[in-house]
């Protein structure tokens, strides 16, 4: 079979890796998705590939203002900053601003010499901005999906934009390489394997027909190596380092 592009392939993917149909996988269905979307939260949360930097426009209105927040959707799950708001060094409608300026009376004559000079002045300048103006700090709980700004919220007009950077996470139903990722596979399999061995464990001793046992105990024990075993492996081998990330 290919690899997985659905859910229910993925599904049917997992149990085969434990043996269905050969072996009965005592695990029921609603149990099976249960472990899906734990692998796929945890996968969220740390695989560098489970979420993307991501820059959210959001369009200012009266209730931003009264609440003085702006409400995300469910996919973000983080916010690392808001973009200057009221910047003059960088706003293209303001005929005096710095950049505009340099543009208009040294452009030609910066193609003449070196750019150091002129990157240093920039980057004096943002020094400048940041020590007497400062970025808008901001308070964000993926739970409440709630990005508190700290700011002043009358330098701003209902109607205008806000860009936020932020971290989105990958919905495998929409980008469905995801059910491709070779740890996802192998993590979501080890659940519904610890998942397996703890229903058998409540069978412990019981003797079938035919001398057979089940060995719950056993299925439950490795399953926990195996999950301990990736996650350790998570984070040292597929984990982003820790960033300024709230949320």
């Amino acid at each position: 079979m290919a690899v997985p592009a659905s859910r229910n392939d993925f599904k049917e993917y997992c149990l085969r890796r434990l043996g269905k149909p050969v072996i009965e996988i005592n695990v029921d269905d609603d149990q099976v998705e249960d472990r899906v979307d734990e692998a796929i939260r945890y996968y969220w949360d740390y695989h560098f590939d489970g979420s993307e930097k991501t820059y959210y426009k959001h369009q200012i209105t009266s209730n931003d203002k009264t609440n003085k927040y702006i409400t995300l959707p469910e996919n973000i799950i983080g916010v690392v900053s808001v973009f200057p708001i009221s910047d003059p060094s960088i706003r293209s409608d303001d005929l005096f601003n710095i950049r505009y300026q340099i543009a208009l009376n040294d452009l030609y004559t910066l193609t003449n010499v070196s750019l150091v000079p002129y990157y240093m002045a920039m980057e004096h300048l943002s020094l400048l901005t940041e020590m007497l103006v400062g970025r808008q700090p901001v308070r964000y709980t993926r739970h409440r999906d709630r990005c508190h700004i700290d700011m002043d919220w009358n330098v701003v007009n209902e109607g205008e934009f806000l860009l936020i950077e932020a971290y989105e996470v990958i919905d495998p139903d929409t980008f469905t390489d995801v059910w491709g990722d070779r740890w996802l596979q192998n993590y979501t399999t080890a659940l519904i394997k610890r998942q397996w061995g703890n229903n058998l464990t409540k069978f412990s001793g019981m003797v079938l027909p035919g001398g057979v046992q089940f060995n719950g105990d056993r299925i439950l024990s490795d399953a926990q190596a195996e999950i301990e075993k990736m996650e350790a492996d998570m984070i040292s081998s597929y984990s982003l380092p820790v960033t300024d990330m709230v949320g």
